[in-house]
């Protein structure tokens, strides 16, 4: 490829774009890979926040705005408009189940690479969002031509195990900043003083929207026993989200008000984790949490639902529990301490690697090579 054919645009489907953990993802990309080489341009929902839109363009990409899926001929005329007019090469659809909408439109527009990503799964609850998802899981591969996944359970479950054992699926990880991550007894002090948390308060926490899939109310039951056993106690909740004032009422209703702290989002999420001593992820399904990468990369003990793949599981400290309030609110979670990460099983989500990785994907792409 001639050198004046840089950088290539690669459009990002995003879908919603607000401050979940797929947009966290997609940004870590973006910050790190070599933008002389590869540009992104987001294109999102027009009910999107989309937060991250200031720094996307100081970057030297484009956002985007389209009309929801739901309004599907609306969507298609303005995605086409997009991709025409952009000549785009790549189109890389986030958005899972719903990814054969915008590569339908990029096939009819005659773009070469339609890459399909698979980020999450489905589970037990939210009963329309999950028939949407079993209706539209075998047309995934209808209109991609290559297939990402943020891991092996995720691949399997929506490209099927045939081709994942085929190799046909491409796992990219969901990548951090490694080192931003790590334990920092500075930032401890500074998030627990902000607080009033006093340093013998063992402190639970968890980042996720409030949402369904996130399992909050089990969440805060699971706080209520352990609370109730261990006084000096708080639960700390970042995100939020759709539930959050039903999580709210349900804290109130429990008494918990003076030990549950809900956050909000927050711009420095990397040294709330300093301040914990747990982290919990009870959801109902995910594909591979980017928070459990983080949360693990900090050293903390962590819990996670077995509906997990066990792929989340990075340091001896972690594990998969059954969703029974028996087994999170066990006063064993005390005794944990904060473990040395291993730096071997780490180095697949360190952000400059991946990106790098990314980047050389997408260069062999179009000049039609596989890695």
């Amino acid at each position: 490829m001639e050198q004046n054919n840089y950088p290539i645009r690669v459009a990002q489907v995003m879908g919603k774009m607000n401050n979940g953990g797929v947009e966290a993802v997609v940004m870590n990309y973006y910050r790190h890979i070599d933008r002389t080489k590869i540009q992104f341009d987001f294109i999102v929902d027009t009910d999107s926040k989309c937060p991250q839109r200031k720094e996307i363009e100081l970057l030297g990409g484009k956002v985007y705005f389209v009309p929801p899926y739901s309004r599907i001929l609306k969507y298609d005329k303005a995605l086409k408009k997009i991709f025409i007019e952009n000549k785009y090469k790549i189109v890389h659809s986030h958005i899972t189940t719903l990814n054969v909408f915008p590569l339908r439109v990029a096939k009819r527009c005659n773009i070469p690479i339609r890459i399909s990503h698979a980020h999450s799964t489905a589970g037990k609850g939210e009963f329309v969002r999950n028939c949407i998802k079993y209706l539209l899981r075998p047309f995934s591969k209808m209109y991609a031509n290559y297939y990402f996944a943020c891991g092996e359970y995720a691949g399997k479950w929506l490209y099927g195990k045939k081709t994942f054992n085929r190799g046909d699926v491409f796992v990219l990880n969901n990548a951090i900043d490694v080192d931003k991550f790590k334990f920092n007894e500075i930032y401890r002090n500074e998030i627990r003083n902000k607080y009033n948390i006093k340093q013998s308060t063992f402190v639970i926490g968890h980042i996720g929207r409030f949402v369904s899939q996130k399992n909050h109310k089990f969440l805060i039951n699971v706080f209520k026993k352990y609370h109730e056993k261990n006084v000096d106690s708080k639960l700390m909740l970042i995100g939020e989200g759709p539930l959050e004032n039903d999580i709210k009422n349900q804290v109130e209703s429990l008494g918990l008000s003076d030990s549950v702290l809900f956050v909000g989002v927050v711009n420095d999420g990397y040294k709330y984790y300093n301040a914990f001593d747990c982290f919990m992820l009870p959801s109902t399904y995910e594909g591979l949490p980017v928070v459990g990468v983080e949360a693990q990369c900090n050293g903390l003990p962590c819990i996670f639902s077995d509906r997990m793949t066990k792929e989340v599981l990075l340091n001896r400290n972690s594990e998969l529990k059954k969703l029974t309030l028996a087994e999170w609110s066990d006063l064993s979670l005390k005794t944990k301490e904060r473990t040395i990460v291993d730096e071997n099983k780490m180095e697949k989500f360190d952000i400059n690697c991946v990106s790098c990785f990314l980047s050389q994907k997408y260069l062999m792409l179009v000049n039609k090579k596989w890695i």
